[in-house]
């Protein structure tokens, strides 16, 4: 059944810079990179040496543990560079691009017609497989499972975060065919989330279960949209997807290309235009962000300022990420940390800051974390911004001490490290929640699995 969710928990971050509604096309990146640190917990193991000439949709490497799950190049060119790290470990798959861009042909098809095992074959020899992933552990999904339903969250409630209404407009064909694959390979619902005021062209297509979401962030995050409309319990799979990743998949079945097209917002207060630009995956951050910056201080994010990675304008667009934050360096000294009273900082606690006599007002928010690293201090804080059905204090500390009973009870099942990003941000002794959740994931995954 279809239901409203409304959030109370959680905290919108008003920040400057909102990419504006106009869409230009990126300067053209020279070289694509991918890295298999995008891809958690896969080992990569090459399908190219340098010099190896691709076509769009070519596979790069592949998971060793699973040799039909394959990772494409998303241009067409040459491969210029394979960096290596410790035990030649593999870093980054570097792709200068051809000017006229050649694709493999995949084939069209008909999800209509395709039967589950079919459609699972397709995605996997085109490269479109990682697009999903799965819970428990917040990884690339086990082909091997079959998810009791599969969420796609369209509507997004991180600070400036691209507007999935406007980036998808017009694409309803190609995330219809996509919908119309992912249908056939669970048992339950695909659960589609939209803003509750949106316009999203997702919201009339078929084989979807519709809900309509408000109230402040993290009510657009999956985790928050799982935990409301089917939690999942010991022993259950669902899978997730993003909207424009079904785009991809959609355009893959409808003409037989790897499309690896992403619109991604330029935003920020550092950022002199904000705005959305087409570019493709692995495409460099020089290509999209040069000459439309304020000042040379600044950082680049890959991702939103909660949960993205920072990057230095040689590195590359994350594989999953459609922003681009760029926000002030925070390189001020401030007395007293993060005790001070101020205007110009984000807080829940009024004791803390006056920024709740403004709630309109947005921020300019640089990233000086105010304050050092000291054992977690006991506010209550947490809760106030947490939605999920979960204690989140008593979780993050179960993963420290590595108590694998403990996670399991407390639904580390249900968890993503996105999750406690606004624990992480509201947190007076500076832990980095995210990463404390990320290793605990990891343990259950390699004991448990």
């Amino acid at each position: 059944m279809s239901k409203d969710i409304h959030i109370k928990k959680g905290l919108d971050i008003k920040l400057k810079g909102e990419a504006q509604k106009v869409t230009e096309k990126a300067i053209t990146s020279d070289v694509y990179t991918l890295k298999p640190e995008d891809f958690h917990s896969i080992i990569p193991k090459l399908s190219v040496k340098i010099g190896a000439i691709l076509k769009a949709g070519e596979a790069v490497f592949y998971n060793k543990a699973n040799e039909e799950m394959k990772f494409p190049s998303p241009v067409s060119g040459e491969v210029v560079d394979i960096i290596r790290g410790e035990k030649r470990k593999i870093l980054a798959i570097k792709i200068k691009a051809d000017l006229e861009q050649q694709f493999v042909d995949f084939g069209v098809k008909d999800a209509k017609a395709m039967e589950a095992e079919e459609i699972k074959s397709h995605l996997l020899a085109s490269g479109c497989w990682p697009f999903i992933k799965q819970r428990p552990y917040d990884v690339i999904a086990n082909t091997a499972n079959t998810p009791k339903a599969i969420f796609v969250s369209a509507y997004a409630s991180a600070p400036l975060a691209a507007d999935y209404d406007y980036v998808l407009a017009g694409k309803e064909k190609e995330l219809q065919a996509a919908i119309t694959a992912l249908s056939k390979l669970t048992t339950g619902e695909v659960h589609v989330s939209v803003g509750k005021n949106a316009n999203s062209p997702l919201a009339g297509l078929n084989n979807i279960n519709l809900h309509k979401v408000s109230g402040p962030h993290p009510s657009g995050n999956v985790g928050t949209q799982i935990a409301k409309i089917d939690p999942i319990n010991k022993g259950e799979t669902v899978w997730t997807i993003n909207p424009q990743d079904l785009v991809i998949i959609g355009e893959l079945l409808l003409t037989g290309k790897f499309n690896a097209e992403r619109t991604i917002a330029l935003a920020g207060s550092s950022v002199e235009t904000p705005k959305y630009y087409k570019t493709k995956i692995g495409a460099t951050i020089t290509s999209l962000v040069d000459k439309k910056l304020k000042g040379n201080n600044n950082r680049i994010i890959s991702g939103n300022v909660l949960t993205g990675k920072a990057k230095n304008i040689k590195e590359n667009l994350g594989y999953y990420d459609n922003l681009i934050t760029v926000i002030p360096e925070g390189n001020d000294y401030e007395l007293f940390g993060w005790s001070l009273p101020v205007f110009n900082k984000i807080s829940t606690s009024r004791a803390l800051t006056f920024s709740w006599l403004f709630p309109n007002k947005k921020f300019d928010l640089n990233t000086n974390t105010n304050g050092e690293h000291r054992a977690f201090v006991v506010t209550g804080a947490y809760e106030e911004v947490f939605p999920l059905d979960i204690y989140p204090m008593q979780i993050l500390k179960s993963c420290l001490y590595q108590d694998l009973d403990e996670m399991e009870q407390l639904g580390m099942y249900e968890v993503a490290p996105e999750d406690f990003a606004l624990t992480e941000f509201v947190c007076v002794s500076k832990q980095p929640h995210q990463e404390i959740i990320r290793k605990g994931l990891d343990l259950m995954l390699k004991e448990i699995g």
